[in-house]
C-alpha cells in the first residue's frame, strides 16, 4: 500500500510492523524512520514495556538522543524518547512520540495499544505528520490518509467505534468508523453564527469593567496620596502697597502699590462672610473642600468643547490663588491637581482660616485686593463697618471683577445689580431671621465712595516722592519693594514747612520771567534731616527736582569753608591780610575786587562781611587748596557733580580744585541748594556734620521691625571753637555786611550771600542754631537744537515737551536778583515763619582761641564806606561803578569789566539740561555786577519785603 507522503509501495508489512516511508522493510518492533534509515532497537522484554526507538525531530540532526524522562520534551531539532504519560496527560505532539503499533506478546497475539486517556497511539503521530504538512503549506492538513476520515479545525478522529484489527484499516482506531476519547468537537457553539460569533459574553465584559474601574481608582489613589499639601504661598499672595508718610509718622504723603488691608475673620461682619458664602459656595461649611456633582459638570464641559467651566469651591478658589505650584491655565490636569489638593487642605485647616485666606486674597475691582482693601475703596470705610448690602455687593463682585469696573465706569450697573439682588435672595432664604430685614434693599440705596485717580505725584509729593525713592534705592529698596512688600516710610519732610516754601516763593517770583528759578532746601543741623525744600509747583509738570539736582556755582557763599579751613589750622579772626584790589596766581587768571581802591589791611572777619574776594585768595593759597576742599567735601558738597558726566566723575570743588585753581577760594564749585544747607550745618552745629537725608526709618507692616535705620552719622569736620568763630564773622555778615535783608532782629541770625559774573547765580545760604536753609536763584532758557533762536515756554519755563533737541542755557537775571536781593528775602520770609514757634537760642560765644597771623602789616586805614540806600538792593559786584556797598566779589578779568567767567575754564558742553552742571558759569564768584549795574534804589519788578532794621553802618 503506498504511503501517502513517499508515493512508493513497499512490501506489505509484517504482522505488528509499521509501513515503511519510502525506506527499506522494518524489523518488527522497530518504528520507520522519517526520511532517513533506522537502526532496529533491541526487542522488548517480556511482559514489559517495550522500549521506543528513537525518532528523529524534523529539521533536527537524526540522531537519538539520550532517553528522556517519562513526559519530557525532546529539545528542538533532537529526539525525544517517550515515555509513559501521567495519567490525564495528553501525548505530546510536537514530536515523533509514538510506538509501534503492536507489542508482541508471547503467543503473538497483538495487545490493544492506547494511552491512559483512551487515544490510540498512531494519532499522535498523525497529528504530528498533519500538522507539520499544514506549516509547510501554510494551509491546514488536508483529511486523507490510511484510517482517517477529514479532520475539523481542530484535529479530531473519526467518530466511531473501535476495534481490534490493523491500524491502518477501516474500522479501527482514526478510521472512518473510529471515534472515542479524546476526540476534539467543534469550536462553534451551537446557536453562535453570523456577526453573533464576535459579541463577547456579558461575563466578560462585566470583568473587563472590573478591572477597568479598579485601575482607574488604584490611578487616583496614587495621584491623590503624591499630591503633597503646598507649603509655599504665591509670590503676589500677600503683596500690600507701601506708605510714604511726613516726619509726623500720620499723614500720609502717598500709598503706592497693590492696595490691601490684612484682616481676621473676626473683623469681618458675618453679613459679608454670609454673602459671600451664598454666592461662591453654599454648602461651604458642610463640603468635603470639592462639588462633585460641579466637578462632572465641568469636567464634561470642558471634555466635549461645548465650554470650558469652573466648579470651584471656595477652598479650591483659595488654594489656586494663595498657594504656590498651581497655575492658573485652563485643563484638565490643572483641575485634578487642584482637586485633590483642596481635600487635603480641608482636611488641615479649619474653614475660618480658609475663608480668611480666601477673602484677604481675591481681587475686588477698583485696584483693591482683599476685603478690608475693597471696603475702604468702594464705600470708604473700615471692613468691621460694613452692612450686610454692602457685603451683597462685595461677595457679587467677586466673579468677574474687572469686566464690572469697565461698566460701572460706563454708567452701566446692571451686571452688578444682578448678582447684588441674588446675593441678597440667597442670604434671606438661609438665615430669614438675621437677613429677612434686608430683602428689600434697594441696590441704589447704596452709598459709594468716590473713584479716586493716582494722585500721588500731583504738586509737591512728586517732588519728594522722587528723591525719596532715590534715597531708598541706595538703601536696597527698589520700586517694586514698595509696591508689594507692605512697607512704612517714615521721612523728614514737614508739610506745613513745605507748603511755606511754596507760598514764599510764588510770591516773591510771580513777577519774574518763568525762565527764573527759585529753589529752597532747609536741614536740620543738629542731625541732617532735610526738614523741607522748594523744587517746583508740581512734579508732574515739571519734574526737575532742582533743589537736589542743579548745581550751580556756589559763588561767594563758598567763602566760609575757606574761613573754616584758617581757623581750623589755628589762626584767628583778628588776623590782617591785605585787600588788594586785584591778585594773580599761578594756573589762575586774574582775580580782582568790585572797587577799584585797594582795601589795604583788613580782618578775615571784616573780609567776610564785605566779601573781599583777594583776602580768600590769599588765605586759600596760606592753608593749601587741598584743605580747603577737604573741609568742604566733609561738609557733604560738591557730591551731585559726580552725576554729571562733565565732570568726570569727580566731586564739584575737587574739580573746580583741578581745572580752575584758585577760583575755588571765591566759588567755582558747583552745588545743590540741599548740599549748601548740609554744609552751613557745620557751623550751626559746632563742627560736627551729618550727612543730608530724607528718610528717618522704613518699618515692615507685616512685623513691625526696621528694616531700614536712620542714616545720621556724625563727623567732627571742625573744631567747636573753630565753628564759633566763624558764626562770629557769619553773623556779621547780616549784621553789617552784604545780608542784612535777613535780619531777623530778636532771634540771631548767621549767613551769607552769593553771586557770581553777569548775575547767573544768586545765593543766600543762612541759619539759626535750629535750622539752616538754603535759597539759590538761577535763569535756564531752553533754545532751538540751533542754539540761535529762545523757544516759548509755559509757566514751569518748559518748551512743549513735542519739541525735539531743546538745548538750554543758563543766562543772566535782572540785577535786583543778587545774592543780597531776591534770594535774601526768600530766606527772610520763609524762615520767620518756619521758625516762629522755635526758642529763641542765641549761638555759642566766640572761643577767640586762634593766633594771629598777619600776612600784612596792619594799618588804619579805613573800609570803604557803604552809601546805598536801598538795604534790599544787590550785594555788590566785581566792578567800581555804580554800586557803592562793599560788594561781594567776582572772577574779574583784570580789565575793570569783572565779566570773566566765561573766559574761565569749563566742563564741555555749554547748553544743557535744566540742572545740568556743565551750565554752570565757572567764572563767577561775586555777589553783584561787576560794573555796578546793581546801583542803588529798588530795580523795576523787584519783589517788595518787610524792611529790616538796618545795622549800624547803614542808614
Amino acid at each position: 500500500m503506498p504511503y501517502p507522503s513517499a508515493g512508493q509501495t513497499g512490501p506489505p508489512p509484517q504482522p505488528g510492523q509499521m509501513p515503511p516511508h519510502g525506506g527499506p522493510p522494518q524489523q518488527p518492533g522497530q518504528m520507520p524512520q522519517y526520511g532517513g534509515a533506522r537502526q532496529p532497537g533491541p526487542p522488548p522484554q517480556q511482559g514489559g514495556t517495550p522500549r521506543p526507538a528513537a525518532m528523529p525531530y524534523p529539521g533536527g540532526a537524526g540522531q537519538a538522543g539520550p532517553p528522556a524522562q517519562p513526559g519530557q520534551m525532546p529539545p528542538h531539532g533532537g529526539a525525544r524518547q517517550a515515555g509513559p504519560p501521567q495519567p490525564g496527560q495528553m501525548p505530546p505532539q510536537t514530536a515523533a512520540t509514538s510506538q509501534t503499533a503492536a507489542m508482541h506478546q508471547p503467543g503473538g497475539a497483538r495487545q490493544r495499544d492506547t494511552d491512559p486517556t483512551g487515544r490510540r497511539a498512531e494519532a499522535a503521530f498523525e497529528d504530528t505528520q498533519a500538522m507539520l504538512a499544514a506549516q509547510a503549506s501554510g494551509g491546514r492538513p488536508p483529511g486523507s490518509g490510511p484510517g482517517e476520515t477529514g479532520r475539523g479545525r481542530r484535529a479530531r478522529g473519526a467518530r466511531g467505534a473501535r476495534g481490534a484489527g490493523n491500524p491502518m484499516g477501516s474500522g479501527g482506531p482514526g478510521g472512518p468508523a473510529g471515534g472515542g476519547p479524546g476526540d476534539g468537537e467543534d469550536e462553534d457553539e451551537p446557536g453562535k453564527r453570523g456577526w453573533r460569533r464576535f459579541v463577547p459574553s456579558w461575563k466578560i465584559v462585566m470583568a473587563s469593567f472590573v478591572v477597568l474601574a479598579a485601575g482607574v481608582f488604584g490611578m487616583i489613589a496614587v495621584a491623590y496620596a503624591n499630591t503633597p499639601v503646598p507649603t509655599g504661598v504665591q509670590a503676589s499672595v500677600d503683596d500690600q502697597g507701601s506708605v510714604i508718610y511726613y516726619a509726623d509718622g500720620k499723614t500720609a504723603i502717598a500709598r503706592l502699590g497693590v492696595k490691601r488691608t490684612p484682616v481676621t475673620i473676626d473683623q469681618i461682619p458675618d453679613g459679608v462672610v454670609d454673602a459671600v458664602i451664598a454666592l461662591e459656595n453654599r454648602d461651604f461649611r458642610t463640603d468635603s473642600g470639592i462639588d462633585l456633582s460641579g466637578i462632572m459638570r465641568s469636567f464634561w464641559s470642558t471634555a466635549t468643547g461645548a465650554q470650558v467651566q469652573g466648579a470651584s469651591t471656595i477652598t479650591q478658589q483659595m488654594a489656586r490663588g494663595y498657594y504656590d505650584g498651581l497655575s492658573k491655565e485652563v485643563s484638565i490636569q490643572r483641575k485634578i491637581k487642584e482637586i485633590f489638593v483642596a481635600v487635603k487642605i480641608n482636611k488641615t485647616l479649619t474653614k475660618d482660616e480658609i475663608l480668611t485666606r480666601y477673602l484677604n486674597a481675591i481681587y475686588f475691582g477698583r485696584g483693591a485686593n482683599g476685603i478690608g482693601a475693597a471696603a475702604q475703596a468702594f464705600f470708604g470705610k473700615s471692613i468691621s463697618k460694613l452692612t450686610p448690602p454692602e457685603g451683597a455687593y462685595l461677595a457679587g463682585r467677586i466673579q468677574n471683577p474687572s469686566a464690572f469696573d469697565i461698566q460701572e465706569q460706563k454708567g452701566n450697573f446692571a451686571p452688578t445689580k444682578e448678582r447684588y439682588d441674588a446675593a441678597l435672595k440667597y442670604m434671606v432664604e438661609s438665615n430669614p431671621t438675621a437677613y429677612g430685614k434686608y430683602a428689600g434693599a434697594k441696590f441704589e440705596d447704596l452709598k459709594f465712595a468716590k473713584i479716586k485717580t493716582d494722585k500721588s505725584y500731583d504738586g509737591l509729593k512728586g517732588y519728594m516722592l522722587n528723591i525719596v525713592f532715590r534715597e531708598l534705592a541706595k538703601g536696597g529698596i527698589s520700586r517694586d519693594d514698595l509696591d508689594t512688600k507692605g512697607l512704612k516710610v517714615y521721612t523728614t519732610f514737614d508739610k506745613k514747612m513745605m507748603e511755606t516754601a511754596r507760598s514764599v516763593v510764588n510770591a516773591r517770583t510771580a513777577s519774574l520771567d518763568h525762565t527764573i528759578h527759585a529753589t529752597v532746601a532747609s536741614v536740620n543741623p543738629k542731625n541732617g534731616r532735610v526738614v523741607a525744600f522748594y523744587s517746583g509747583d508740581d512734579y508732574t509738570s515739571d519734574y526737575n527736582n532742582r533743589a537736589f539736582t542743579s548745581t550751580k556755582q556756589a559763588a561767594s557763599a563758598f567763602k566760609p569753608y575757606v574761613l573754616a579751613a584758617w581757623l581750623e589750622n589755628g589762626w584767628s579772626l583778628n588776623s590782617y591780610v591785605d585787600g588788594m584790589s586785584t591778585i594773580d596766581m599761578p594756573g589762575t587768571t586774574t582775580i580782582k575786587n568790585s572797587h577799584a581802591a585797594p582795601y589795604g589791611p583788613i580782618t578775615t572777619e571784616k573780609a567776610l562781611a564785605d566779601s573781599v574776594n583777594t583776602v580768600f585768595v590769599q588765605m586759600g593759597d596760606k592753608v593749601g587748596l587741598k584743605e580747603v576742599a577737604r573741609i568742604a567735601k566733609e561738609a557733604g558738597v560738591g557730591e551731585e557733580a559726580k552725576r554729571n558726566p562733565a565732570y568726570q566723575g569727580k566731586n564739584g570743588v575737587d574739580y573746580a580744585v583741578d581745572e580752575q585753581k584758585f577760583q575755588v577760594t571765591i566759588g567755582s564749585a558747583s552745588v545743590t541748594a540741599v548740599e549748601q544747607a548740609a554744609g552751613y550745618s557745620i557751623f550751626a552745629n559746632a563742627g560736627k556734620h551729618v550727612d543730608w537725608h530724607t528718610i528717618i526709618k522704613v518699618v515692615d507692616a507685616k512685623t513691625g521691625l526696621v528694616v531700614v535705620p536712620e542714616q545720621a552719622v556724625e563727623r567732627q569736620v571742625i573744631s567747636a571753637d573753630a565753628a564759633a568763630d566763624a558764626v562770629v564773622a557769619l553773623q556779621e555778615v547780616v549784621k553789617s555786611g552784604t545780608g542784612t535783608a535777613a535780619n531777623f532782629g530778636v532771634r540771631p541770625v548767621a549767613g551769607k550771600t552769593g553771586t557770581n559774573d553777569n548775575n547767573k547765580d544768586a545765593w543766600f545760604v543762612g541759619f539759626t542754631p535750629q535750622l539752616v536753609t538754603a535759597v539759590g536763584m538761577f535763569k535756564d532758557v531752553p533754545y532751538d537744537k540751533t542754539g540761535k533762536r529762545a523757544l516759548k515756554v509755559d509757566k514751569h519755563g518748559l518748551p512743549n515737551s513735542k519739541i525735539k533737541g531743546v538745548l538750554w542755557k543758563e543766562e543772566p537775571m535782572p540785577s535786583f536778583i543778587g545774592g543780597g536781593g531776591t534770594p535774601t528775602q526768600i530766606w527772610h520770609d520763609y524762615m520767620q515763619i518756619v521758625t516762629a514757634k522755635d526758642k529763641v537760642e542765641q549761638f555759642p560765644p566766640p572761643s577767640h582761641t586762634g593766633v594771629t597771623n598777619n600776612l600784612v602789616t596792619p594799618k588804619p586805614t579805613p573800609s570803604p564806606t557803604p552809601t546805598a540806600e536801598d538795604p534790599f538792593a544787590s550785594d555788590g559786584g566785581d566792578g567800581g561803578g555804580g554800586n557803592q556797598w562793599p560788594d561781594d566779589g567776582g572772577f574779574g578779568t583784570g580789565d575793570g569789566s569783572g565779566d570773566g567767567g566765561d573766559q574761565m575754564d569749563r566742563p564741555p558742553g555749554e547748553e544743557c539740561l535744566p540742572g545740568d552742571g556743565s551750565c554752570d558759569n565757572r567764572g563767577g564768584g561775586g555777589d553783584g555786577s561787576p560794573n555796578g549795574e546793581f546801583g542803588g534804589g529798588a530795580a523795576p519788578g523787584a519783589a517788595t519785603g518787610p524792611n529790616p532794621q538796618p545795622s549800624g553802618q547803614r542808614p
